[in-house]
């Protein structure tokens, strides 16, 4: 086989793996939450289909027009220019696969940690108070897309204040500071920054203007 074709082949081979080599690594990190691997899986798959739904909580009105490429959050703005259009207004949405299930699970771990008694939760509280100044201050508004984040600072950020306050119980620790911190810091702390910079969607959580929710939370587990 020529080395180009193997090349080809070697990458073709990763690239069909891949995806199966990440949903194990999620559903390993979730299984540190104390869920069982049937459960895991089936909130992998909920959160993979639920990125796709973005469900509409309210419109901010801007004085002057926005551009908005509906197909910009699945990477191909610049092939469908056609699909670009204006508007007044900026709509704030949550994403169902990256906030509201991993917000429900958050909370969940929350529960299980508040059985531990409350020096627990105090120290939980301040691994959460923690990521969201961290991610508060990292978090930019930029014109067109709104709030960004580098979603792998407050997934470290979280797994290292986990280990630190709580060692015993690590995991739900890192994983509920890994989500609250982007939830809270970056995106509603920073709504009314979309005044100065709007976009045409703001979806909290989703793979457009918000995003790092699900990755900071299982970075956090990862790094546990």
């Amino acid at each position: 086989m020529p080395p180009g074709c193997l090349a080809f082949f070697l990458i073709s081979l990763f690239l069909v793996f891949l995806p199966f080599f990440l949903a194990n690594v999620a559903m390993t990190a979730l299984a540190r939450l104390g869920l069982s691997p049937g459960l895991a899986f089936i909130i992998l798959i909920a959160i993979a289909l639920g990125s796709a739904v973005n469900i509409p909580v309210k419109k901010l009105s801007h004085k002057y027009n926005v551009h908005y490429n509906s197909v910009r959050m699945f990477g191909l703005g610049h092939i469908f220019p056609q699909f670009i259009k204006e508007q007044n207004y900026t709509t704030i949405a949550v994403n169902l696969g990256g906030c509201i299930i991993p917000l429900a699970l958050a909370s969940y771990q929350i529960l299980r940690i508040a059985t531990l008694g409350v020096f627990p939760v105090a120290l939980t509280i301040l691994a959460i108070a923690l990521n969201v100044i961290v991610c508060y201050n990292i978090a930019r508004p930029i014109r067109g897309k709104g709030i960004v984040m580098r979603p792998f600072i407050p997934g470290i950020l979280a797994a290292l204040s986990a280990i630190l306050l709580v060692p015993d119980f690590a995991p739900p620790v890192a994983f509920t500071a890994g989500v609250l911190g982007p939830v809270i810091g970056a995106d509603l702390l920073h709504l009314k920054d979309l005044w100065d910079s709007p976009a045409g969607t703001a979806s909290i959580g989703g793979a457009g203007t918000f995003d790092g929710i699900v990755i900071s939370g299982l970075l956090a587990l990862l790094l546990v």
